[in-house]
């Protein structure tokens, strides 16, 4: 394809290495991406880097487009794309700068200039310069350089540090040589303010779940029996509208005399139903004719617009509460839920990323050897680990001016009046938000796992969750408070101990969740030490590593202290020095092994960690000060380093030491536990 035409491909490496001058006009928003998208970025590429190849050919991932329109001056100015094509500018200037991270020898040396530009913005492009010359980031902390473009740096070092091995140099190898990106040149002539106009209210494309849906209900229109047909469509279509909305409670998809039959008379808090069969004969709507049935549920086959568009049966509403969408906001949303809930239903190794949704629904369900029975069998277990997800497993919820986690399930008192109840307490509705009692450790827990895998594909603890929920369900069976949290403390030493802390090689998740666990707590008694190497600067795989100590402190101070009673879970993903890798005004840098072993680390926000890296230990305690004196903290390991400095009167190798094996204690007596 020539050079001059309007639509051509890339590969990265052409592009960061293309001759053209590429400018970010100032209509453009400043670079906004931060640690999710750059780590969605980084993981879309290893995932398809990982897909199987024949012979020498390696599957081709496709990361986008970036739309252009080239200026009289031959510069192309970035209309479309900017967030994605600034980010791999930054990789390819880390990667630059680390030589010796494992890249390919030689490292790099076809990346030889920036080819991206900041019209009218000398903040965003001084960054860029002195980021490619080498510039440590802690010295670019000032008004002078654009903090984001610095951030977003520092962000993806730290995801691509966790590449270990020959991994990052067959990453890169992918990335640069594999992974291309469509640039489209609109014409010369080009109204760029209609072309924004119609890019912003251009029709979305079909979501894979409305893929799916469609789908599943091509199997089921497939019935002969006509009355089961009919039944069958019309429950996976209320199922599904039902689940789809992962803000709201799942009781609110349906009539109020269908939450009385699934969900428990005069109660909605439980789950009632042993089956499909008894699924679709409850929603089955009572007062609608033969021939009006007919032409309801023949709309289903007519084409896929029939098939996602609105319900075929409208149901009664006027009771739902409308602001229970904007009360709740869910961890996870449908598509990837869809993944949760194929996995808990099949036990098959289903991957937890939605771009194999298709695949997997296709493969599964789709291409079963009995697709009926398989498309039946899925639509309940929808409902069910829907129902599940809303009751037991935590949402933050924004409420009387407040933000906070929240683990509730919906309760009836009467055809007036229903509420969100704690979900294992019958106390009154004005101790919801307290702080004691089971409810609040599993959610506590379950605030642990969410805030150390926040981005929303692989949440294996959620699928641990479901996992042990699905199967502990039954009609005649409730969710039991203890049990629950039995199971998810179990699942908490298996990921720490089996996994981030294993000697060597640490254990697949799937085998963890699914596998026996004959002989797991023997396992973890038997443990005597835990590995030094697993634990220093840059080597621990998972930030829960420090949220499960938080939650251990939490357990064992709650008691003791108002601060760490109250402490709550919030997104702390940079791992900082307590005692600053780069000490300013003239103190003394600590020795490497000292600086970087598990005693001088802790989990703070990356905005923190920006403000406060270069400050001495003495400085960041008054700094947390005043939170202290509000009853926060960020971390209860932080909260313990500046109990024990203030003890101290300093922060160096003995006190480092101290703490470390004083936290090193609170983990190991839990592996015993």
């Amino acid at each position: 394809m020539k050079n001059d035409a309007d639509v051509q491909a890339f590969t990265i490496e052409e592009l960061l290495s293309d001759e053209s001058s590429y400018l970010i006009p100032m209509y453009q928003r400043n670079y906004a991406w931060g640690e999710g998208e750059i780590n969605q970025l980084i993981q879309d590429v290893l995932d398809y880097q990982k897909k199987e190849h024949t012979g020498n050919t390696r599957h081709t991932y496709y990361i986008g487009t970036l739309v252009v329109y080239r200026r009289v001056d031959g510069r192309f100015e970035v209309i479309d794309g900017q967030q994605r094509f600034t980010t791999l500018s930054l990789l390819a200037i880390w990667l630059k700068n680390n030589p010796k991270a494992s890249l390919p020898t030689p490292p790099m040396e076809w990346y030889r200039n920036v080819n991206l530009n900041f019209e009218s913005r000398p903040i965003s492009a001084d960054s860029f310069t002195k980021l490619f010359q080498g510039v440590e980031p802690h010295k670019l902390r000032s008004k002078l350089f654009n903090q984001d473009i610095v951030d977003g740096y520092e962000l993806i070092g730290k995801a691509l540090k966790q590449i270990v091995g020959n991994g990052l140099a067959e990453f890169c190898d992918y990335l640069f040589k594999h992974v291309q990106i469509t640039r489209i040149k609109v014409p010369a002539d080009t109204d760029l303010n209609h072309y924004f106009e119609v890019m912003n209210n251009r029709g979305e494309q079909l979501e894979k779940h409305e893929i799916i849906k469609a789908q599943l209900m091509s199997v089921l229109n497939t019935i002969r029996d006509t009355q089961d047909r009919d039944s069958s469509l019309n429950a996976l279509n209320l199922v599904w509208d039902a689940c789809a909305n992962m803000e709201s409670y799942v009781q609110y998809g349906f009539s109020p005399e269908q939450r009385h039959r699934i969900f428990g008379d005069k109660d909605w808090g439980r789950f009632t139903l042993a089956d499909f069969s008894e699924l679709a004969v409850v929603l089955m709507p009572a007062a609608t004719s033969g021939s009006e049935q007919n032409a309801a549920f023949a709309a289903a086959s007519l084409s896929l617009a029939a098939i996602i568009g609105k319900p075929l049966v409208q149901q009664n509403k006027e009771d739902e509460d409308d602001s229970a969408s904007e009360r709740f906001n869910s961890v996870i949303n449908f598509s990837n839920f869809l993944l949760h809930v194929l996995r808990a239903w099949s036990k098959a190794d289903v991957p937890l990323d939605d771009k194999q949704l298709i695949d997997e629904f296709k493969k599964r369900v789709i291409e079963a050897a009995d697709p009926i029975h398989a498309v039946k069998g899925f639509v309940f277990a929808l409902l069910k680990c829907k129902y599940l997800f809303d009751q037991f497993i935590i949402k933050r919820e924004f409420t009387q001016g407040q933000d906070r986690w929240s683990l509730k399930r919906l309760r009836w008192y009467s055809k007036e009046s229903q509420s969100y109840v704690n979900s294992f307490s019958e106390g009154d509705v004005n101790s919801e938000n307290g702080f004691d009692g089971s409810n609040r450790q599993i959610l506590m827990l379950l605030a642990a796992f969410h805030v150390s895998t926040p981005t929303l594909v692989f949440k294996h603890w959620l699928n641990g969750a479901l996992h042990y929920l699905f199967d502990a369900l039954q009609p005649d069976q409730p969710i039991r408070a203890n049990d629950y949290l039995n199971y998810l403390e179990s699942l908490a030493r298996k990921f720490v101990f089996k996994r981030f802390l294993a000697e060597g090689e640490g254990q697949a998740y799937y085998p963890m969740i699914y596998g026996d666990d004959q002989g797991v707590d023997k396992q973890l008694a038997e443990r005597v030490s835990l590995p030094a190497e697993k634990l220093c600067f840059g080597a621990i795989e998972n930030n829960f590593v420090f949220n499960y100590l938080d939650y251990l402190l939490w357990l064992q101070g709650k008691n003791k202290d108002v601060v760490i009673k109250e402490f709550e879970f919030t997104f702390r993903s940079s791992v900082e020095h307590f005692y600053p890798q780069h000490p300013i005004d003239g103190f003394p840098s600590l020795d490497a092994d000292s600086l970087h072993r598990f005693g001088n680390l802790c989990l703070i926000s990356h905005s923190k960690n920006s403000r406060l890296s270069n400050f001495q230990p003495k400085a960041k305690h008054e700094h947390f000060a005043a939170n202290i004196k509000n009853k926060q903290v960020d971390s209860l390991k932080v909260y313990a380093m500046l109990k024990l400095l203030e003890s101290k009167g300093k922060w160096w190798t003995d006190e480092i030491v101290q703490h470390e094996n004083e936290m090193l204690k609170v983990l190991l007596d839990a592996a015993n536990s």
